[in-house]
């Protein structure tokens, strides 16, 4: 398995977005700033690296253009601050909890935050700044908390929002950001950075990029979480359709047991779906009609995992009830 990926408070150098920082930055110094930023695009395509790039600026880490448009140096007291998660004019809200596990959703006790850290004078910077990471995780009652703190646009504070899927939000809470989109990056770009950060070789930095589909954070994760082993299983398993493979279905249900079993889980069917999807489309560029099992097992595979997270099912069986819709789609 490869390395964890760092956090992205950590990471000081970020390529591909030069636009959204160069337009960022001239709001800044023409003093033209505004109060709240939603930051979209793709999960892991560079949005939390900006979000906190952004954030040593504001809070008067100077320039340093070896790393970039908004670039700041590791080594300057406001980068240590932020790193070391203490400095006392940034607040962040997430999805991971104090213990670091990972919760269903950002509760409106955290989001609550916001009113009285805003209500509060910079202690030791030119702003105060929030970043929420990411808007998507709101609970409905945090999402109204996280509005009312925009109705009132706090002086010299500004809150970044990143945002997977802005169509999810409150048109109230989109209506009162300026928006700054983050488009995927191209193939090459996420390999070499995946080859630069992970403990893989060149043939699985392509296929870790393939997998992201230009986010260079998501790879990262991706292999940390062995995605390639997880792709490979999933391509022995349709290679071998119609027969089952029983073993191999075994030991990977085996798997799914235990606290890191949903997350296994969840990968195995991201990886099935990705081929039965290009599976499907190239049955379909070759004239085959039977095509209408394959996207019943497509279906399956998109919400099984929802459903096992929803209503606690098992996820051994749920695995091999996708395996009965595989193998039926493979014999029409």
């Amino acid at each position: 398995m490869a390395d964890a990926p760092i956090h992205p408070r950590e990471v000081f150098g970020l390529r591909g977005h030069e636009a959204a920082e160069t337009a960022f930055e001239e709001a800044r110094t023409r003093g033209r700033l505004h109060h709240a930023w939603l930051l979209t695009g793709p999960e892991g395509v560079g949005k939390a690296t900006f979000a906190y790039r952004a954030a040593r600026r504001l809070l008067g880490a100077p320039a340093n253009p070896a790393f970039g448009v908004l670039g700041a140096s590791p080594d300057h007291p406001v980068s240590r601050q932020i790193t070391a998660r203490s400095h006392p004019d940034l607040l962040t809200l997430e999805r991971i909890g104090e213990d670091g596990k990972p919760r269903k959703a950002i509760p409106v006790d955290e989001a609550r935050k916001l009113s009285d850290f805003f209500a509060k004078s910079p202690a030791a910077a030119p702003h105060r700044v929030a970043i929420i990471d990411a808007a998507d995780d709101l609970n409905v009652n945090a999402a109204n908390a996280v509005l009312k703190t925009l109705e009132e646009p706090p002086p010299r504070g500004v809150i970044l929002l990143i945002s997977h899927s802005p169509g999810g939000l409150l048109p109230t809470i989109r209506s009162r950001c300026r928006r700054l989109a983050f488009q995927p990056l191209a193939e090459e770009s996420v390999t070499a950075f995946v080859e630069q950060h992970a403990s893989v070789n060149a043939e699985d930095a392509i296929r870790l990029a393939r997998m992201s589909k230009g986010a260079p954070g998501k790879a990262l994760s991706l292999a940390a979480a062995g995605a390639v082993t997880m792709d490979d299983a999933a391509k022995e398993i349709l290679m071998g359709l119609p027969t089952l493979d029983e073993g191999l279905a075994l030991s990977l249900a085996d798997r799914f047991r235990g606290g890191e079993g949903q997350a296994q889980f969840n990968l195995l069917f991201e990886r099935l779906a990705e081929r039965v999807h290009a599976h499907a489309m190239r049955l379909a560029a070759e004239g085959y009609g039977g095509l209408d099992r394959w996207a019943a097992a497509w279906e399956t595979l998109q919400r099984l995992p929802r459903e096992v997270e929803a209503v606690n099912l098992d996820r051994a069986d749920a695995f091999f009830t996708a395996l009965t819709d595989l193998r039926a789609a493979a014999r029409a």
